[in-house]
C-alpha cells in the first residue's frame, strides 16, 4: 500500500540533474504566461470599473465597459498594457511558485518528512511566496493599470511610462501603492496556495496516489479555479483600494487620496460598502478560467521537466 510519506519524501529529496528550483521556476514562468495571456482582458475591465470617477462614470456596468471598449479601442484595448506583466508577471508566478515549493520542503522537514503540510503551513508558504512575489508584481502592476485606465494620450508604452514616473518621482514613484500591495499578496496567496494545496493534498490521500502527476488534468483544473475564487473572495475590497492609490496623482496637489487608510474611509463615505466591490464582475468570471490555466500549466510543465 502506498502511505502518505511517499508525496513528502518526493518533494524534498534532491533530484539529480537540473536543481529542483529551476524546475519551480521555468514551470512557474509557463503558468505566468498562461495566466495572463488568459486573464488580461478580465482584468482590464475590473480595473477601469474599479478606478472610474463616481461623479462622472464612464462606464454603467461590465458588459457596458465591454462594449465601449471594444468600439473604441478595438480588441488590442483589452490587452493594453500587457507587454509589462507579460514579462514581470512571468518572473511574479517563478517567484511565487519557487518560494512556495522551497517553503513546502522546509515544512516537510519540519514534520519528519512524515505527514502532509498543516493547514497553517500550507498558507504560511503561501503568504511568503506572496511577499517575495510582491517586489515585482507592486511595480508591474503599477505600470499596467495606469496603462490600462489610459483612453487618450500619456504614455506611448510601458517603457515610456516607467521613464516618465521615474524622471518625474524616482524610485518611490515606481513603487507606488507598495504597502497595500504587500499586504494583499500575503493574505491572497496565502488563501490561494492554502486551497489548492488542501485540495490536492486531500485528493491524494483519498485516492491512494503516490505522485502529484497521477493526478488528472481535470482535477488540477478544478482545484486550480477553486484556489483563485479563494483568493478573490478574501482580498477583493484590498485590491479595489490598491488600484485607486496606484492610479492617483503623485503630488499633494493632484493626490486624492493621502494613504490606504484614508482611501478606505473616502470610498466608504462616498460609495459605501459597494465601493470596495466594483468591478467583481469580471474578477469572478477571470478567477476560474484563469487560475485553472495557471495551474495546468504549471503542473504540465513540471510534468515534463521531471526526468531532466
Amino acid at each position: 500500500m502506498t502511505t502518505l510519506a511517499a508525496e513528502t519524501i518526493e518533494i524534498t529529496e534532491v533530484q539529480p540533474g537540473m536543481s529542483q528550483a529551476v524546475k519551480d521556476c521555468l514551470s512557474g514562468t509557463v503558468g505566468g504566461i498562461v495566466q495572463v495571456l488568459t486573464g488580461q482582458p478580465f482584468d482590464t475591465v475590473k480595473v477601469r470599473l474599479q478606478t472610474q470617477s463616481t461623479a462622472n462614470p464612464l462606464y454603467t456596468g461590465m458588459m457596458d465597459c465591454v462594449n465601449k471598449t471594444r468600439a473604441k479601442e478595438g480588441f488590442g484595448g483589452f490587452y493594453k498594457g500587457t507587454m509589462t506583466p507579460l514579462v514581470g508577471i512571468g518572473a511574479c508566478v517563478s517567484i511565487q511558485f519557487v518560494v512556495l515549493e522551497a517553503m513546502k520542503r522546509h515544512f516537510s522537514a519540519v514534520n519528519g518528512r512524515s505527514d502532509f503540510l498543516t493547514n497553517g503551513q500550507l498558507y504560511l508558504a503561501g503568504a511568503a511566496s506572496g511577499v517575495a512575489n510582491s517586489f515585482v508584481s507592486g511595480p508591474v502592476e503599477h505600470i499596467r493599470t495606469r496603462l490600462q485606465v489610459q483612453t487618450g494620450t500619456g504614455y506611448s508604452g510601458p517603457i515610456d511610462c516607467i521613464r516618465q514616473i521615474y524622471r518625474s518621482h524616482g524610485i518611490s514613484g515606481i513603487y507606488k501603492g507598495q504597502a497595500v500591495t504587500m499586504a494583499r499578496e500575503f493574505q491572497g496567496y496565502g488563501a490561494y496556495f492554502l486551497a489548492y494545496e488542501y485540495l490536492v493534498q486531500e485528493a491524494m490521500k483519498k485516492d491512494n496516489l503516490q505522485k502529484r502527476s497521477d493526478l488528472p488534468t481535470w482535477k488540477v483544473c478544478a482545484f486550480g479555479g477553486a484556489a483563485g475564487y479563494a483568493m478573490w473572495f478574501t482580498i477583493y475590497p484590498i485590491d479595489a483600494i490598491k488600484s485607486k492609490l496606484q492610479t492617483d496623482g503623485f503630488t499633494t496637489e493632484t493626490r486624492k487620496y493621502s494613504s490606504a487608510l484614508d482611501c478606505a474611509r473616502k470610498i466608504f463615505a462616498t460609495e459605501g460598502a459597494a465601493g470596495f466591490f466594483r468591478g467583481i464582475g469580471p474578477c469572478l468570471l477571470r478567477a476560474a478560467p484563469v487560475n485553472a490555466a495557471t495551474f495546468m500549466g504549471f503542473e504540465m510543465a513540471m510534468r515534463v521537466l521531471k526526468d531532466y
